[in-house]
């Protein structure tokens, strides 16, 4: 697919007016423009992990020494001068029909530009980025129920930039102005509402955040490595708590964190309902998010709840996403949901997409994310798929862990599981399930060039059948026969067959398999001893 370099934005205009509305307190002024050069790499699959933390201050604005490697415990602040670690890459994307703009971390088709704001993936190029705020925060500062305002183009409502801690409290932060910078947007923070760089610490109590505007993501984390999988952030944090953050543009997400950024968010309300606008959003260079409590919803086409090209992990959260997958993982990142209740309804495809799916794990070949396994773990809680498949696996190789949580599918087609082709290539359709405690049931697709590894344990139970019969969201065939498929069953756990079913390998007790007037057969041959 060919590549797009990111969009280079060079500032020719205000140099003599950099020093006007300057105010008197320092470390703070309106209406300034600063440059900055970051380097961006393509995916070479390499680790994506970030480590470090830097300079961190309390909340008071006061200096204190710095700690790596510390995560605060849910609902807390990072203890006094303890920054928490960075993460993760973000994974690839794809192309979308002529004319649209792509999902998150979707790149335009070979010879199509980007639209909307979306950013093409780009090549091994430095990408010269003008920030623009129109309050910038340069220094250590504690303000209280302030209100900031942007409306043009390209230009951040507030923009932090200092290695410094700074707490807003109980802002009001409101952002105009469409962007189209693309990459510069998606990947570094242009125009976004709230702009966190530079090695900071910034928290963030209350308030709210509004964005109306194409390319303004809410509160958006840049970690500073220049885009590059695998690279190190440098220890730039944004906390946010108790704030309402609601965005309208496309590419417009509730809270982003790209370059290696660490991000903690406590009990927000997040609302999108743009394009290509998660609620929780990562995108190339990744970086680690947290999130504990709260509600994030999103209402536009290719805006899942949560996308991830980072490591991401939520508990205690509410996640609707009323147009587009739930979850969405590319390449070698991950999302960990703990007692979180999870709601999609897919009902319209976008992209490379020719499945409607709930949990869609896949790598895009973009450049955005590294290639490696892609993880989904879920512990307790409940998903509620209403339009589609549960789970779909597509070029790359995933792993999804469940355990105790609550499948509600009300698609008619009741299909569990598919690994198979899509609208991607370039890489393997292969996935291991593993359930523990675990209630499962439904169709398990999987087609004739892909693998899957099936694993029950601890009283896990699954009601359905295994095919290699699959048909896409268009009624096309995608394949009709089965590929490689692996089942094990624990001596507590048990298969209830609802029709003939083909696999490749069984390990366990054949009685723990209940045939119900059905057969399955391992390589060809009926297997004996089933109830």
């Amino acid at each position: 697919m060919q590549k797009f370099l990111p969009l280079v934005l060079s500032t020719t205009l205000l140099l003599s007016c950099i020093s006007c509305g300057v105010s008197g307190q320092a470390g703070q002024s309106e209406s300034k423009t600063t440059t900055q050069t970051q380097e961006t790499s393509s995916s070479d699959g390499q680790s994506s992990k970030s480590s470090g933390g830097q300079e961190s201050t309390s909340s008071d604005g006061q200096d204190s020494s710095t700690q790596k490697g510390q995560m605060p415990p849910d609902g807390q602040t990072p203890p006094n001068g303890q920054t928490p670690p960075n993460g993760q890459t973000p994974p690839d994307g794809q192309t979308p029909p002529n004319g649209q703009t792509p999902p998150d971390g979707q790149a335009p088709p070979d010879g199509q530009a980007p639209g909307n704001g979306q950013g093409g993936p780009g090549g091994s190029s430095s990408s010269d980025v003008t920030y623009s705020g129109a309050t910038e925060i340069t220094s250590k500062k504690t303000q209280n129920h302030k209100t900031y305002k942007s409306t043009k183009s390209d230009e951040n409502a507030v923009l932090v930039s200092t290695d410094s801690n700074v707490t807003i409290n109980d802002p009001t932060v409101t952002k105009t102005g469409n962007s189209d910078g693309g990459d510069s947007c998606n990947f570094y923070g242009l125009n976004a509402a709230l702009l966190v760089k530079g090695g900071t610490t910034t928290t963030i109590n209350g308030g709210t955040i509004t964005s109306d505007a194409d390319g303004a993501n809410g509160v958006f984390c840049y970690g500073g490595n220049g885009g590059q999988n695998g690279a190190s952030g440098d220890g730039t944090t944004a906390i946010v708590r108790n704030t309402k953050i609601k965005t309208t543009g496309n590419g417009s997400g509730g809270i982003m964190t790209t370059g290696g950024g660490t991000t903690y968010a406590y009990n927000l309300d997040i609302t999108t309902s743009g394009r290509s606008s998660a609620a929780i959003r990562s995108d190339r260079g990744g970086g680690t998010v947290k999130v504990t409590g709260g509600t994030y919803t999103t209402n536009g086409l290719g805006s899942p709840a949560i996308y991830s090209t980072a490591d991401i992990s939520v508990s205690k959260a509410k996640l609707v996403s009323n147009l587009s997958e739930g979850v969405c993982i590319e390449g070698l990142n991950s999302i960990t949901l703990k007692n979180c209740n999870l709601t999609a309804n897919n009902t319209k495809r976008n992209g490379n997409a020719t499945f409607l799916d709930s949990i869609m794990l896949y790598q895009s070949m973009s450049g955005d994310a590294a290639s490696g396994t892609t993880n989904f773990t879920m512990k307790g809680g409940s998903l509620t798929s209403k339009s589609g498949h549960v789970f779909h696996v597509t070029n790359t190789t995933a792993k999804i862990t469940l355990s105790n949580v609550k499948i509600k599918n009300k698609d008619k087609s009741n299909v569990l599981l598919s690994v198979c082709d899509d609208g991607w290539s370039g890489g393997s359709n292969k996935a291991t399930l593993n359930a523990s405690k675990q209630k499962l049931s439904g169709a398990v697709l999987v087609g004739s060039n892909s693998k899957l590894t099936m694993k029950l344990t601890k009283g896990s139970s699954f009601k359905g059948y295994v095919s290699g019969k699959i048909k896409n969201a268009s009624g096309k065939s995608i394949s009709s026969k089965v590929g490689k498929v692996s089942v094990t069953l624990d001596s507590t756990s048990t298969w209830t067959l609802t029709a003939d079913s083909y696999v490749t390998e069984f390990n366990g007790d054949a009685s723990n398999v209940i045939s119900n007037g059905h057969t399955l057969y391992v390589n060809g041959v009926a297997l004996k001893g089933t109830k």
